[in-house]
C-alpha cells in the first residue's frame, strides 16, 4: 500500500516545501521505511492541511493510505484518540470523514519541536559550539512539555550559537528533523511511535 502524509507547516514557498519533504523523508528512512517510503506532501496551515487531506481521501484508490500530520497544540487527554482531540479542540472542530479510519489522523504532541527534546545529542550536534543543553526542558515525557516552554528552551539553548545562529523554525526545523534518531523519538513520544508503527503496518500491505 502506498502512503501519503499531509504535513502541517510545510510553508508556502518552494524552498520550505522542499526542506519539509527532505526532513520527513530522512526521518522516515531512518525509522526503517526507506524501502517503503511514504510520500510527504507539505501543506500550509492547519485548515489547508485538513482540506488537502480530505480531497486526497476522496480520490484515494484501494491501494492508497492518506493521513494528516499536525501539531496537537496542547496536551492530548488520556485515552483520547487524535480524531477526538481534533474534534474537541475549539480552533479545529475537525470531523472525521466517513472514509477515514481511526489511524488516519496523526499528531505531533504538542508540536514537532517536542521531538527535538527526545534526541538532544543530535540537537547539540546540529548547532555545535555555543549550544547550552541545560536551557532545554529536562523532563523525559516530552509530550507533556508545553509548547511555549519548548520554544523558550530552544531559543535560550541556541542564542549563543555563532554558526547557525539562534533557533528559527523556518531555517532550522526540517534540517534538525532529518538528523534525529527515530528510536529515541518514538521512545519518548507515544504519538510519534504511533505514526511510525502505522506507516510500517500500512506500507507492508
Amino acid at each position: 500500500m502506498r502512503c501519503r502524509v499531509y504535513v502541517e507547516g510545510g510553508g508556502n514557498t518552494k524552498a520550505t516545501r522542499t526542506a519539509c519533504r527532505k526532513g520527513f523523508s530522512e526521518f522516515f528512512g531512518r525509522a526503517g521505511l526507506k524501502e517503503r517510503m511514504p510520500r510527504v506532501v507539505p501543506c500550509g496551515g492547519r485548515r489547508e492541511t485538513y482540506d488537502d487531506f480530505r480531497s486526497a481521501l476522496r480520490a484515494a484508490r484501494d491501494d492508497e493510505f492518506v493521513l494528516p500530520l499536525v501539531d496537537s497544540e496542547r496536551p492530548v487527554a488520556a485515552g483520547s484518540d487524535p480524531w477526538t482531540h481534533l474534534g474537541n479542540r475549539a480552533d479545529d472542530r475537525w470531523s472525521k470523514p466517513r472514509e477515514a479510519g481511526d489511524d488516519s489522523a496523526q499528531l505531533m504532541v504538542q508540536c514537532m519541536e517536542a521531538w527535538f527534546l527526545a534526541d538532544q545529542d543530535s540537537l547539540a550536534g546540529f548547532f555545535g559550539a555555543g549550544f547550552h543543553r541545560g536551557a532545554l526542558p529536562a523532563r523525559p515525557d516530552v509530550e507533556n512539555v508545553p509548547k511555549g516552554d519548548i520554544e523558550t528552551g530552544l531559543n535560550m539553548a541556541t542564542r549563543r550559537c555563532g554558526g547557525k545562529g539562534a533557533y528559527h523554525k523556518g531555517r532550522h526545523s526540517f534540517a534538525i528533523l532529518a538528523e534525529l534518531d527515530p528510536g529515541k523519538v518514538a521512545a519518548a513520544s507515544p504519538h510519534a511511535k504511533r505514526l511510525v508503527d502505522t506507516l510500517r503496518k500500512k506500507a507492508s500491505r
